[in-house]
């Protein structure tokens, strides 16, 4: 297998759900339920969010869905007929929550750094927007390693929609078949599927168990350090660059 890139899901796998999206989710449905505590908890649960374990439902919109699922569900949940004033209102708070609570998984920096160090070509690709991932890592030192990063506002459709694959492909210049995605959620293992990449990789670092990522993970993960042990990664491969002209 001659992987030469890799492309990271954002939250669950470099960024800790738990610490830092609990608190957001809880302001967002505060938020969209006017600051009726009842009713904010309500609109936990239609997300996802067990609002007093904090437990979080694989595949929900609280744990995988853009800002704009998130909005659709609670304004079907209050009986609103546009869910465009709320996906403003939960973007802000997205953006204002990622840059007070963004925190990464412990060695996730030092971890992508030494794929960088070993040639890789890093994307990172989110249902978070692009301010959002912004904003949940400008102070973590970590954004300058990624050669390309894409949101759900970005133009390339939301996970699992394979765009987001081929959008890091054409920008580096390589075919699905060397990347590796990796990430915490079936819909980013399965965005991978879909756009044919060499090798899917889940990690338990979210709200997905292993036999929720078991499906549509070639390898299940106990975190993004254990890149770093796997022969795979060991230096990047060569031969995965798009073939040019001269190539046929």
């Amino acid at each position: 297998m001659t992987i030469g890139a890799i492309l990271f899901d954002k939250d669950g796998t470099l960024i800790d759900y738990w610490r830092t999206w609990l608190p957001i989710n809880r302001e967002v449905a505060l938020f969209a339920a006017g600051g009726e505590d009842a009713l904010a908890r309500k609109l936990l649960l239609a997300g996802g969010q067990d609002p007093v374990s904090g437990r979080v439902e694989p595949g929900s919109v609280l744990a995988a869905g853009s800002v704009e699922d998130i909005a659709r569900v609670f304004a079907a949940e209050l009986g609103l007929a546009s869910p465009a004033q709320l996906s403003q209102g939960i973007e802000a708070i997205f953006r204002r929550g990622g840059a007070e609570y963004g925190c990464l998984v412990p060695g996730a920096r030092e971890t992508v750094a030494e794929l960088r160090r070993r040639g890789f070509r890093l994307g990172l690709a989110t249902n978070d927007s692009i301010g959002g991932l912004e904003a949940s890592l400008a102070r973590h030192a970590i954004l300058d390693l990624f050669d390309f990063t894409v949101g759900c506002d970005s133009g390339f459709g939301a996970k699992p929609d394979p765009r987001m694959v081929f959008a890091f492909c054409a920008s580096i210049g390589v075919v699905p078949s060397g990347v590796a995605v990796v990430g915490d959620a079936p819909h980013d293992l399965s965005m991978g599927r879909a756009a044919g990449v060499g090798l899917t990789l889940g990690v338990l670092g979210g709200t997905s168990a292993r036999r929720d990522l078991e499906p549509f993970a070639d390898r299940i993960l106990q975190d993004v350090n254990d890149l770093l042990r796997l022969p795979e990664f060991a230096v990047a491969a060569q031969n995965a660059a798009m073939p040019g002209p001269a190539d046929g």
